[in-house]
């Protein structure tokens, strides 16, 4: 390559990189400064229970009121009223599996910071990668999602993931929580896919090997951790240590039923405390799952089977059969971040194929609470909890009459605006359609 066509490469990723910088995003909102009344709303606290003509108030951050209350009055000391008549609360959501924050333009490498070089690093930290000003974390907050937990991705152990608040300055203002390390599994076959022409599938001759190298290497790391002491610091299995006394939980990245029966013989092995994330076969395992109290981060409803002799509704049958068998488990978009905006309706069609309105927004909010470790402060409208909601003038879960009209993190009302919508009303002036 010569020097012109470096130049011209140059400018190129100036230019987007330019654009990136101007990101338009609404700056994040002040503390609550006042009492907050939300007034005949009908509110769905996440565990199952709706309050009709209801009440929430909220000061300083944390629910300070909740009650059916027809005859509720308000007067001028109580800070600000919402007349709510008509309209849903509901939990602020949660995306449990994302690169929200960490990918912003997919085809430009700069902005791509999800992956590190090299198999094993565990000491990998997604939240210092995390970007305040990506353009799409506001179109996920316009939605309803509040919260979500960054995953890096890429090699055996791909790193630790941060749970955070979509309404921040700087990663630190953003962090709820940062425990949890990531491991994928190998798969016992390789190929397939829907896409043009599918690739057969094809017996990963080498999945033993890659099994045992990971056995191999948390042995060394769990040896360390047993160690009083070190002659020489080893930065990765400093990183590992929470994982041995389980106050860190190993989130497994498995999709088949034997390589997650694999996974979790792995982690009884090691006494670690473990998450199944991705695990699209996980109903044919659904007993064992529920008998062993192993939580599971189901990945994309929306989509197809993945092998050509299963049943095509099977994706869409999952979490009901998951219900049905006592699993603990929450829904994800975990690869395409930018389609993470969806998730609630992907828990929506979950209401058609065996789940309850109120257990499907359960895998969006308290179930997802429960699994990050957070439900003591999020995932259900209770009081002494985060005043973290959405107000839906329809139903959250359903594509067709959801609008979401205003959105609380912890008492701070957050600005709904996005790029998307900023070019709906510039094309709508253009041609004259508003």
């Amino acid at each position: 390559m010569n020097i012109k066509s470096v130049s011209i490469c140059l400018i190129s990723v100036i230019c987007v990189l330019s654009a990136f910088a101007q990101s338009d995003v609404p700056a994040p909102a002040p503390a609550q400064s006042q009492s907050i009344y939300l007034t005949h709303a009908t509110i769905h606290t996440g565990d199952g229970k709706v309050l009709h003509d209801a009440t929430i108030g909220f000061d300083k951050g944390k629910i300070i009121f909740l009650a059916e209350s027809p005859s509720f009055k308000t007067d001028e000391t109580m800070g600000k009223v919402i007349d709510c008549t008509g309209k849903q609360i509901y939990p602020g959501i949660i995306a449990p599996y994302t690169k929200a924050g960490i990918d912003e333009i997919e085809a430009v490498r700069a902005t791509n910071d999800y992956s590190e070089t090299g198999s094993y690093n565990p000491d990998v930290r997604a939240i210092v990668a995390y970007n305040t000003d990506s353009r799409v974390t506001p179109t996920l907050r316009s939605n309803g999602i509040l919260f979500a937990q960054t995953v890096p991705l890429g090699g055996v152990l791909s790193g630790t993931s941060a749970l955070v608040q979509l309404d921040a300055w700087n990663w630190e203002d953003a962090l709820v929580k940062e425990d949890g390390i990531w491991l994928n599994w190998p798969s016992m076959v390789s190929g397939g896919g829907w896409w043009g022409n599918p690739r057969p599938f094809q017996e990963n001759k080498n999945y033993s090997k890659q099994a045992d190298a990971i056995r191999e290497y948390f042995r060394e790391a769990k040896s360390y951790a047993e160690e009083a002491s070190h002659t020489k610091t080893n930065l990765r299995f400093e990183a590992m240590k929470p994982l041995f006394n389980q106050t860190a939980t190993l989130y497994i990245a498995a999709g088949g039923a034997k390589e997650m029966q694999h996974a979790i013989a792995f982690a009884e092995e090691l006494g670690l405390r473990i998450v199944l994330a991705g695990a699209h076969d996980s109903y044919q395992i659904a007993e064992e799952l529920a008998r062993k109290k192993i939580p599971v981060i189901l990945d994309n409803p929306h989509s197809l089977p993945t092998f050509p002799e299963e049943d095509v509704n099977q994706p869409y049958k999952t979490p009901g059969e998951l219900q049905k068998a006592g699993v603990l488990f929450c829904l994800s978009i975990p690869g395409r971040f930018w389609e993470e905006r969806n998730l609630m309706f992907e828990a929506g069609t979950a209401v058609a194929w065996g789940l309850s309105k109120e257990e499907a927004l359960a895998t969006i909010t308290s179930n997802a609470a429960k699994i990050l470790g957070v439900d003591d402060k999020i995932g259900t409208l209770e009081k002494g909890k985060s005043a973290s909601l959405i107000i839906s003038s329809g139903d959250v879960l359903d594509m067709k009459s959801s609008v979401i009209e205003h959105a609380f993190i912890d008492g701070r009302e957050i600005n709904l605006d996005n790029k998307q919508k900023e070019l709906d009303r510039k094309f709508e002036k253009k041609y004259g359609l508003n």
